[in-house]
């Protein structure tokens, strides 16, 4: 049966230099080994903004500067339906430490398609792609 309280996954298109960064998952789950934006999922009595600077500083103990809203992706994990929304994050402040992945990379938007991202990451690469 299909759960109808949608949960909320929050990214971080992370930018510098009109490079994004990307972040190869190392936690042994469904997902080790794609890469992905950043981020992760809300908690109770968070906002979106609250969410993805959290989740920031706990996966690199950066100090994120959270941008405009970008797109949002709805999705089906586990029988849960979900939604992944996108934030730019034009500056951050600290060194990258990696807490949660294996290795991050700095790309350039063409090069997006490169690399092996989970299904609700790809709707926002190619709306990426398309603006200009």
């Amino acid at each position: 049966m299909l759960n109808l309280n949608r949960k909320k996954v929050i990214a971080g298109l992370i930018i510098n230099n009109d490079m994004f960064l990307i972040a190869q998952r190392a936690k042994k789950d469904s997902l080790y080994g794609k890469w992905e934006f950043p981020g992760g999922k809300m908690e109770q009595g968070e906002t979106e903004q609250e969410c993805l600077k959290r989740e920031l500083l706990e996966e690199f103990g950066i100090e994120a500067t959270i941008g405009e809203y970008f797109y949002t992706v709805p999705f089906e994990h586990k029988e849960q339906l979900m939604e992944m929304l996108a934030f730019f994050v034009p500056s951050f402040s600290g060194e990258i430490n990696l807490n949660e992945h294996h290795q991050v990379k700095w790309v350039k938007k063409e090069e997006l398609l490169l690399y092996d991202f989970p299904e609700p990451d790809k709707p926002i690469i190619q709306k990426l792609l398309s603006s200009e």
